[in-house]
């Protein structure tokens, strides 16, 4: 797939916000008080931590455009973390972002990308690869707390998140039992789930939820509490200004009662992407940074690398002909979605500083490929 390639300049600063100029009065009015050498003005008492406050942006490229009280815009030269920088959407959208960004990839298994990237490991912005396995780390953490402690970061992930200035999540699985839901991803997962049908009296629900419990990669570990697990791992390593965060969902997460959607949604799929997203609005809204939901449908377009998805397994290539992009807030559309095109709409996001605090859905339909001013336009009207 061809990635339309290109750079935007950097926003201008905005003017100083209401709550600056209330804070700032309030630091002039105490300034007329006599201080003791030492002293506080405010004595014993301590200001709250406001939206604004995260950590300078060190680690990023460069001066960061300030924003409102959620995050400012991403700047050329920041870094981006992206989860699940080894699968089929993944990949695409971790090395469209390396045009623009330094990119910390988060893996499970570095060997088996790091030859897409190669060329983009050094110099320039560049594709940096961490290994890590959230499942596994997830499960050490509950462990953990179950002994008291509070939750902190695991070490593997402190190296792509704590100079993170925005997180895209790419994770996901397939909606009904695949090799994906193995631990390994290369074992059968047939045994499993007619254990746990025998073991539940053949209630589905019970048989997906000790599947859950097993520590399979179901929906509702990866594309649920992995989010979760995430973003509370960003917020506790992050050292730098945290901006913007991107999940990348599925058309029908608000639909689940319309066909067809029940169908897709019958071992809990969509549950879960409706619970990861709540997960990283929740998140967004506690940490005084952007987020935004972006929904595609069924993925369809090489790369072809993970063959457990139905675009890829019968490599559904429409992209002849269906190549131009519709974009619409909330989750109205119908239709399917080029891999290419869902990261070409994530970097424009992320460039142009679109899509802030929302949530749209994605697809492709018939007609040629747009531009990348198109896409912008229409990412700009939503």
């Amino acid at each position: 797939q061809h990635l339309v390639r290109h750079r935007l300049a950097p926003l201008p600063y905005p003017t100083m916000g209401s709550h600056r100029r209330l804070l700032l009065a309030a630091l002039v009015s105490l300034s007329s008080r006599t201080i003791a050498p030492g002293a506080s003005a405010f004595g014993d008492f301590k200001l709250p931590k406001f939206p604004w406050q995260n950590p300078p942006n060190d680690g990023g490229g460069a001066s960061s455009v300030v924003g409102s009280a959620n995050g400012g815009a991403l700047q050329p030269g920041d870094t981006v973390a992206v989860i699940g920088a080894s699968g089929n959407v993944g990949k695409l959208v971790a090395l469209r972002l390396s045009d623009t960004y330094r990119v910390n990839g988060v893996v499970r298994d570095a060997s088996s990308v790091s030859s897409f990237f190669e060329g983009r490991e050094d110099g320039g912005y560049g594709v940096r690869l961490f290994e890590a396995n959230l499942l596994d780390e997830m499960t050490a953490a509950a462990e953990g707390r179950d002994g008291g402690s509070a939750f902190a970061c695991p070490e593997s992930l402190v190296g792509p998140l704590r100079d993170a200035n925005a997180v895209v999540i790419c994770t996901g699985t397939t909606a009904f039992p695949t090799k994906a839901w193995t631990k390994s991803g290369e074992d059968g997962v047939a045994g499993d789930v007619l254990k746990a049908l025998f073991d539940n009296s053949f209630d589905v629900k019970a048989a997906i939820s000790s599947l859950d419990d097993s520590g399979l990669n179901t929906p509702e570990n990866v594309d649920n509490r992995s989010n979760d697990f995430v973003m509370k791992a960003w917020d506790d390593a992050c050292g730098v200004r945290q901006k913007r965060v991107v999940m990348l969902s599925s058309i029908g997460v608000q639909r689940r009662a319309q066909m067809p959607f029940p169908i897709l949604n019958a071992c809990g799929v969509l549950d879960a992407k409706a619970a990861g997203e709540k997960a990283v609005t929740d998140a967004a809204t506690r940490g005084g940074y952007s987020h935004t939901i972006v929904r595609p449908g069924q993925l369809f377009g090489g790369p072809y690398d993970n063959n457990y998805y139905l675009g890829t397994l019968f490599q559904l290539d429409k992209d002849a002909e269906t190549r131009d992009v519709q974009v619409g807030r909330g989750d109205e559309l119908l239709g399917d979605t080029l891999r290419s095109t869902l990261a070409e709409v994530t970097a424009q996001c992320c460039e142009g500083d679109l899509a802030r605090d929302m949530d749209f859905a994605v697809v492709n339909v018939k007609g040629d490929s747009p531009t990348a001013e198109d896409v912008r336009e229409r990412l700009g009207a939503l």
